[in-house]
């Protein structure tokens, strides 16, 4: 058995492992799920919201199927079962480089559909709707105020008809004791917008979810590459195994 095989396999037996860790992890959320609806199964009618948590396990056994065929394809060096494993990685693969794609292009789109629909947010604010409640712990947890920065609010429905000249008091920094939310003490306030902290927020899981989806591809690549060789190398040396299985 020379280089190119032992390290093809060992490609194939890595991909069969991820596939298995996946479908570990995913058994796990989906469990954790179902577990937590039965502690609160009274308060809850719709039994269809388990519906996620069963997808998730089902996904789960998917990939462990999936891990199983080519754990069991690679070993015995079947052509069936190698073809079999090489289709189900070429459509993950594609699935992969169009999310990469998506995510690239929706990357540079959030800065304009962020602002877009934080003012028409804000705009609707009146301190008692839950879309209020969102923005009022928006601006509490990213210490932030209005949508570019705190005299934004200058200009909302709220701000008029208050007539207080103030900002919610969730724009007061929260080692201030005091704060009245007054336009006159901006030295109480966090006085930077809340869309640049949101577009950063979101740009840095794009990327990191990118960076991700680019190396579980890459790992996808190579493992279409290990397929194809150890499928010409057993057409080329023309031997049979002595034993026959389920992927032979």
């Amino acid at each position: 058995m020379d280089c190119g095989v032992i390290t093809s396999k060992t490609v194939l037996l890595l991909l069969s492992l991820i596939f298995w860790a996946a479908a570990a992890g995913l058994g796990y959320v989906g469990g954790y799920v179902i577990n937590t609806y039965k502690n609160y199964d009274s308060f809850v009618q719709d039994k269809y919201t388990m519906l996620p948590a069963v997808i998730i396990i089902c996904v789960a056994v998917v990939m462990f199927i999936i891990g199983l065929i080519g754990c069991c394809a690679t070993i015995r060096e079947s052509r069936v079962g190698l073809g079999l494993f090489l289709v189900i990685i070429l459509i993950i693969f594609i699935a992969e480089v169009t999310a990469f794609v998506m995510g690239f292009i929706y990357r540079e789109k959030v800065k304009t559909d962020v602002q877009g629909t934080m003012h028409t947010v804000f705009q609707k604010y009146d301190g008692k709707s839950p879309e209020s409640g969102v923005v009022d712990y928006l601006q509490e947890q990213l210490r932030c105020c209005g949508v570019t920065n705190y005299t934004d609010w200058t200009t909302t429905q709220w701000f008029n008809t208050t007539g207080n000249n103030s900002v919610p008091l969730s724009c007061c920094k929260q080692d201030i004791k005091n704060c009245t939310g007054h336009l006159n003490e901006p030295q109480d306030l966090n006085t930077k917008g809340c869309a640049e902290k949101v577009e950063n927020g979101l740009q840095a899981v794009l990327s990191y979810a990118m960076l991700v989806i680019l190396g579980f591809a890459i790992i996808k690549f190579f493992g279409m590459l290990s397929v194809c060789v150890l499928t010409c190398k057993r057409e080329d040396n023309g031997y049979q195994p002595l034993y026959s299985g389920v992927f032979a």
